[in-house]
């Protein structure tokens, strides 16, 4: 995204360790049975489920395009959400799908950096402004926030590459999508700016795109040589994700 932002896992003595299954599983029975048979009549016991935690990204970067960019990633659910926009634009965010490998490795990351909380992210020196990152962390009635203009801290660093990358990724959807609806003339320089972000290793999640780039190359409505794109960058995409 750096064009919008302007610079960014002894199987031995099985027969005993099944015994010793078998014993821990009696021992839960009974143990849940006496824990039953004390309760008063009437009475229910529900298990304490803490609820999964949603990581926010928010970029403002005023006189940049564009100047707002918001990404929610839900750790137990694979539907975020994306909001790109200007600052005098209506808000509004639209569903990103973010794919259980991904959303692993973004929450490891921010378990590297203590979930967000007590963090001093911004380096101590002067830096052009590149406009204000935000991670806020949000699970039950715990929250916690960290915002910075530059930093020096890896996790940090990959963290915001990532939303970054997602933001690129979404708008690119969205411009051929938009395109293909409205500007079929226009499909093959979205598929370009595709292209240069795929080879440049800009986007998290190709195979988000495989759909709308199969669609355009069987559209007979569009030109030819933008079909042709289409379906070479749909082939290279389903390469990759092969290896």
């Amino acid at each position: 995204m750096q064009r919008w932002f302007g610079e960014a896992h002894l199987i031995t003595g099985k027969n005993v360790l099944g015994m010793l299954a078998f014993a821990g599983l009696l021992v839960a029975m009974t143990g849940a049975a006496a824990a039953a048979a004390q309760a008063p009549a009437g009475s229910s016991r529900t298990a304490s489920v803490s609820p999964g935690a949603t990581l926010t990204y928010r970029h403002v970067f005023k006189g940049s395009y564009p100047e707002f960019v918001e990404i929610k990633v839900r750790q137990d659910s694979d539907a975020a959400t994306c909001e790109i926009r200007q600052l005098d634009d209506e808000s509004g965010a639209s569903p990103l799908t973010v794919d259980a490998p991904l959303r692993t490795k973004i929450f490891a990351l921010a378990a590297e950096l203590n979930r967000v909380s007590g963090q001093d992210l911004d380096v101590k020196r002067r830096v052009a402004n590149l406009g204000q990152k935000t991670f806020r962390w949000e699970q039950g009635g715990t929250v916690h926030e960290v915002s910075f203009n530059y930093t020096l801290n890896a996790q940090a660093n990959q963290l915001m590459h990532i939303f970054e990358g997602l933001a690129t990724q979404q708008d690119d959807l969205a411009t051929l999508q938009r395109r293909a609806k409205y500007d079929r003339l226009g499909v093959n320089d979205a598929l370009l700016q595709l292209e240069k972000d795929l080879d440049e290793n800009l986007l998290p999640e190709p195979s988000e795109l495989l759909a709308a780039l199969d669609q355009i190359g069987l559209d007979t409505r569009i030109v030819d040589v933008a079909r042709r794109r289409a379906r070479t960058l749909a082939e290279q995409i389903r390469s990759q994700s092969q290896k």
